[in-house]
């Protein structure tokens, strides 16, 4: 994922394209470093881009809701969000809960994905996932935002 808007965004700047016409499509994206994905994020919030949601995104992934405006995000019917606590590595090679992590991926959602997150019990080690009917009740369905714009 984080290739692909680097190179979207490069292509875009390279041929004059409009950046606020640009799609990117967000699919089979498991997350990884919390700092990869704010860099990635802020680059793509600062084009204008829109974004598709058209599989898992999934860990540091979700911090897309927290840099896109929701009016330029849209969810497909194969969107699923997956959420857990921020961990690091410990000496031992187990998962350790990293608290600062975590604080900063809750502060980054916006109110209405906090608030689901809290309704299932707050960020654990256990992924919850948001989907179906509960994603489009925050978020547009793309099959309606596509259609519409042309995209």
């Amino acid at each position: 994922m984080l290739a692909r808007v680097l190179l979207l965004s490069m292509l875009f700047s390279t041929f004059g394209l409009s950046a606020a016409s640009a799609l990117v499509r967000i699919s089979e994206d498991n997350g990884g470093v919390i700092a990869d994905y704010l860099d990635s994020y802020t680059s793509l919030k600062q084009s204008k881009q829109r974004v598709v949601i058209d599989g898992p995104c999934l860990s540091a992934c979700t911090m897309v809701l927290g840099f896109i405006p929701s009016d330029r995000i849209c969810v497909t019917s194969h969107a699923k969000l997956g959420f857990h606590a921020a961990w690091d590595e410990g000496p031992d090679g187990r998962q350790v809960t990293n608290r600062d992590g975590t604080r900063e991926l809750m502060q980054n959602y916006p109110k209405k994905v906090r608030s689901w997150i809290a309704r299932k019990g707050g960020l654990t080690r256990e992924m919850i996932y948001l989907q179906g009917s509960e994603l489009t009740a925050m978020y547009q369905p793309c099959d309606s935002t596509i259609h519409a714009r042309g995209l």
